[in-house]
């Protein structure tokens, strides 16, 4: 009897890693479950470091031409949400953002990806900065597979613009939720 257990056992373990699927993934060594000053936007009254956080991602589906990422707070009091960082034209053997590759001035992000306008109205990452007292925002860091090399569009692109582009060319998507109050 022991010795048909065992053999169940590992029948069991070895089918379940067998047909385990590898999902994409998004990771970020800065960042986890909340948000911190070093992400928190310097302006609008919040006086963080502005930092975007590194994030890396795995198992990207067959046939990914490029990535995107975004960061959205759907909590922010606008009766839209607000767009955080919109990154897009990222090459498909990119696998990591660096932390920092928001500052656009320090130049980390790859030389071909586009950095477009966020609802602050700047180019590149534009950290949480919730209202006072408004309780904690989820910002949602999603990082996208897309079929195309390129979206076709610049810097200048609104968010919504971005978004509705992803949306048609997106394979998969994966993402990472932070929450910050102040």
């Amino acid at each position: 009897m022991k010795k048909l257990n065992l053999i169940l056992v590992l029948a069991l373990l070895f089918t379940s890693t067998l047909f385990a699927q590898k999902t994409f993934t998004l990771s970020s060594k800065d960042m986890g479950g909340e948000a911190t000053k070093t992400q928190e936007f310097g302006g609008f009254g919040c006086s963080g470091d502005n930092q975007s956080p590194q994030l890396s991602w795995k198992n990207a589906p067959e046939g990914t031409k490029s990535f995107a990422i975004t960061m959205y707070d759907p909590d922010a009091p606008t009766g839209s949400g607000f767009w955080h960082w919109i990154v897009f034209d990222i090459p498909a053997n990119t696998k990591e953002l660096v932390t920092n590759a928001g500052n656009m001035q320090l130049n980390l992000a790859p030389k071909e990806a586009i950095q477009s306008i966020t609802d602050y109205g700047i180019k590149g990452f534009g950290g949480p900065c919730p209202p006072k007292g408004h309780g904690f925002h989820q910002y949602i860091i999603t990082v996208y597979a897309l079929k195309t090399d390129k979206l076709g569009l610049d810097e200048n692109t609104n968010p919504a613009i971005v978004g509705f582009n992803l949306w048609n060319q997106t394979l998969a998507k994966a993402s990472i939720v932070a929450y910050y109050k102040r």
